[in-house]
């Protein structure tokens, strides 16, 4: 454990305090100040922009395991979000100029720009290694030109933040106003579809917790009409717009925190027979809403290259997740049965219901890891709703 009263080394413009005490040193980047969360890896190879931006990482600093992240630069298009949510971002090597003929501007230069800090020249794997085995832990991240940090402070900082457990952070995320969507997949030399939503689609009426663009995308890719609720509307205000089905989105925090106000809404969605279909945070909820437990994990699941198995037909699909809670499997009741494994660890990666039109899956089949090897579950969820229809 460093000592808080250690001077920095030399060149040193940024640290990562740990609630234990750890000092990491580093070079500073993006926007200077200090931001306190909890300490998380991804170990994606792509997509850094997109990882940012995703609603789910609120109140959290990710440690970006692939050592060359901002090489390509920023753009306008891969984003999830308006703003990154993710509050800093800790990477192996130093940002270069951008090498990529889509971006607008450089990583640092968007960093600042949406005031997140970044922290270069960590090692990486040490810090990874240091979560697999201890968990993800509090800490603060800081940047500062002069180099002068009071080390004692940013230490205590992480020590006095209670941490994600019991934290309901999707009413921070949601949007504040219910909204139509309608724009499609990327494809390139195109950009995104505009107005593509089918007029004679089924409607699906999203609740937002924290939702990605691209699940809206694909949604309207599967041939849906979509709109967008906040995450705390009411059964009344979500069957005001007469939806054919309802998507659970995706989101940061406690699920068990977030349920308070969430799974009473959705156990009325489910008795009134409404198709439902959530991704992450959402298929954790309806977990809650049907009587199963959820709890934290050791370390989470953050990455694009994670195998599930699906156990209807043994195949494996490799996904992108993000999630540091969990379904309890055991603790799931008999109308309730898995549907997807996790191929590292055996945690449960999704389920549906037997007597209720009704799944969900944990990972982000949206994010194309494998590319396409999960984009069937739109299509199942919209196809359904059209044959009810």
């Amino acid at each position: 454990m460093a000592d808080p009263a250690a001077q920095p080394p030399h060149g040193a413009t940024g640290v990562l305090a740990l609630a234990d005490g750890t000092l990491i040193w580093g070079r500073g980047l993006g926007a200077e100040g200090e931001a306190v969360g909890e300490v998380c890896f991804n170990t994606a190879m792509t997509g850094y922009q997109e990882i940012m931006t995703d609603p789910s990482y609120a109140a959290q600093i990710i440690n970006f395991t692939f050592p060359h992240i901002g090489n390509v630069g920023a753009n306008n298009e891969d984003v999830e979000a308006t703003n990154p949510y993710a509050l800093g971002a800790i990477i192996r090597e130093d940002v270069t100029e951008p090498q990529s003929w889509r971006a607008t501007r450089g990583f640092d230069e968007w960093l600042k720009s949406f005031d997140r800090i970044g922290l270069a020249g960590v090692d990486t794997r040490a810090l990874t290694r240091r979560i697999r085995i201890a968990g993800a832990p509090n800490g603060v991240i800081a940047h500062r030109q002069d180099g002068k940090f009071d080390t004692e402070a940013l230490i205590a900082k992480a020590r006095e933040w209670p941490g994600l457990e019991g934290m309901d952070l999707a009413k921070e995320v949601s949007t504040r106003q219910t909204y139509k969507w309608d724009d499609g997949v990327w494809t390139l030399g195109q950009g995104y579809a505009t107005h593509s939503a089918n007029p004679a689609g089924p409607h699906v009426v999203a609740i937002d917790y924290g939702i990605k663009r691209n699940i809206l995308r694909n949604l309207v890719n599967a041939g849906a009409r979509v709109t967008v609720v906040p995450a705390t509307a009411t059964y009344d205000e979500i069957m005001a717009h007469a939806p054919d089905g309802i998507f659970l989105s995706n989101g940061p925090g406690d699920p068990a925190a977030t349920g308070t106000y969430a799974v009473p809404v959705i156990q009325q969605l489910l008795a009134a027979a409404t198709p439902v279909f959530g991704i992450c945070l959402g298929h954790q909820l309806l977990g809650l809403a049907v009587g199963a437990k959820t709890s934290k994990m050791h370390q989470g699941h953050r990455g694009a290259n994670h195998p599930v198995k699906r156990l209807g037909d043994g195949k494996v699909e490799i996904t992108s997740m993000n999630h540091g809670f969990a379904v309890e499997v055991d603790t799931l009741p008999a109308n309730a049965r898995p549907t997807h494994v996790s191929l590292f660890d055996g945690s449960l990666a999704g389920l549906e219901l037997t007597d209720r039109p009704a799944f969900s899956v944990q990972y982000h089949p949206e994010a194309s890891p494998g590319p396409q090897d999960s984009h069937y579950l739109f299509q199942r969820f919209v196809d359904q709703l059209k044959v009810g229809k």
